[in-house]
Formats: structure tokens, C-alpha cells, sequence
């Protein structure tokens, strides 16, 4: 097909029994706005036939693209971005379906921003089943520690609901590369580091049970990468400076 106006990136893992449901939601919602699409969906070498089930749908407008081993979520999003082909590229968990009703809005806002974060915090979200207390504790810590080493404000740095301009995406995913689940914290940065601007707005959101993340486990770990791309994105901020001076109110 040619270019369409939006490419969906759906990163996959054990997603075989969903991923069905979710393709469909995705199509109605699209085709409802009159939007050419495809979506890709990245399977990370799930165990689960999950990738399988996606062939056997045989839809031309859905792509599978299986990486040779698991390599992570920020892996399996970054692949998805560089090989989409549409004008704007929707990063959408595979579970995202309950946050399809605030697209109309994210393309809107499109048109004056590169980046439209969707917001479990902003004005305008509607979450409801949340995650227990004491994930929601660490979680929003972790949020905070991220913001801080990145010196990135955006609130809701990983909800999975996020709407990039072409331009955007590629330039922020090709200069990053953290491959795990802090890869949004990276992106983000990098990308307004770079001089692209970037806004958040609130979607409904529905928790999903089951996470396998252990945020205490991985604390350690994610420090270091934190560190790393502390370095990356400050060396971006710096070369980018004259292009990010544009792009400040009133110059």
C-alpha cells in the first residue's frame, strides 16, 4: 500500500489469546476517522504462538515482525518506529484499546506538536481499574527519579499511548538505546532535547493485571541505563541548541 497516514507500533509478547481483539479495535477506530493505517505488530520472540496468530488473520493492513530473541520492549518499539512508513506512528501497547477514544483529540493536537504523550495524570484521563497501592507508590517514585536524572517533565512518562510525528520518532528513536521498559523516559527526552515539541493529554486507561515488571529487581539496573542516557541526550541538547532556541516561546 502506499504511505499511509498513520502507522500503529504494537510491541507483543505473550499476547496470543488478545491480539486479535486488539487488531480489531485498532481497525474500527481508524476506519471510523477515515484514517489510512497499518499496523505493525513487533513480536518479541514470544513462546506463545503469539506472532502466529497475527499471520493467520492474513490482513494486508498488518504487518508481524519477529525479533530473533526477546530484546525488550524499548528494542521491539524502536524496530517498529524505524519500519513504519505513515506520516504520524502511534506507539500503542497491545492492551491499549480502552485508550482508542482519545485519538481524535492526539491528532488534532498533531498538528501543533511532534510529540502527544497520552496521560494517566493529565487533564482529561479517565483511568479505571488502577494498580495497587504499593506499585502505584514505587511506580510514581520511579517516575519521579526518571524525570529527574533525564531532566524530562513530562508527568506520565510510560503510559504506552504516545502519537509521534514521522520526522520526530526517527530522529528520537535512531539516537537512542535503551532496549528495556525505561526506553519512554529516553525517548522523550531525547526528543526534546532535540527541539521537538511535545504536549500531554489525558486517555482513558485500564490497568492490566498480571504485570511481570518487579521494580525493586530491576532498580539497580535501570540506574546505570538512566546514567547512560543522561550522557546521550545532554550531547544531543548540546549540538541541538541553536534549533532548540528556535523553538522557544516569543523567539
Amino acid at each position: 500500500m502506499a504511505n499511509p497516514d498513520l502507522s500503529v507500533v504494537v510491541p507483543a509478547y505473550q499476547e496470543r489469546d488478545g491480539i486479535a481483539a486488539t487488531l480489531r479495535a485498532l481497525h474500527a477506530a481508524l476506519d471510523g476517522l477515515a484514517v489510512t493505517h497499518e499496523i505493525l505488530v513487533i513480536d518479541n520472540a514470544s513462546p506463545d504462538g503469539t506472532a502466529a496468530e497475527v499471520e493467520r488473520l492474513a490482513d494486508p493492513r498488518v504487518r508481524v515482525l519477529c525479533n530473533p530473541r526477546n530484546l525488550g520492549k524499548g528494542a521491539s518499539v524502536r524496530r517498529g518506529m524505524l519500519e513504519a512508513t505513515g506520516a504520524l506512528r502511534l506507539q500503542c501497547d497491545a492492551d491499549c484499546a480502552p485508550s482508542l477514544p482519545a485519538l481524535p483529540r492526539m491528532l488534532a493536537l498533531a498538528s501543533e506538536f511532534d510529540v502527544v504523550v497520552g496521560s494517566r495524570l493529565a487533564s482529561g484521563a479517565d483511568v479505571g481499574r488502577r494498580q495497587p497501592v504499593r506499585r502505584r507508590i514505587l511506580g510514581r517514585g520511579f517516575v519521579i527519579l526518571c524525570r529527574l536524572v533525564l531532566r524530562e517533565p513530562t508527568r506520565d512518562l510510560f503510559c504506552g499511548f504516545k502519537l509521534w510525528r514521522a520526522e520526530a520518532a526517527e530522529a528520537a528513536f535512531r539516537a537512542t538505546a535503551l532496549e528495556g521498559w525505561t526506553f519512554d523516559a529516553e525517548t522523550l527526552a531525547m526528543a526534546r532535547a532535540l527541539g521537538f515539541a511535545i504536549t500531554e493529554t489525558g486517555v482513558p486507561w485500564v490497568d492490566r493485571p498480571g504485570s511481570r515488571l518487579s521494580i525493586p529487581r530491576v532498580f539497580v539496573p535501570v540506574i546505570r541505563e538512566l546514567l547512560e542516557a543522561r550522557r546521550r541526550v545532554a550531547a544531543a541538547r548540546v549540538q541541538a541548541t541553536p534549533r532548540a532556541a528556535l523553538a522557544e516561546p516569543g523567539a
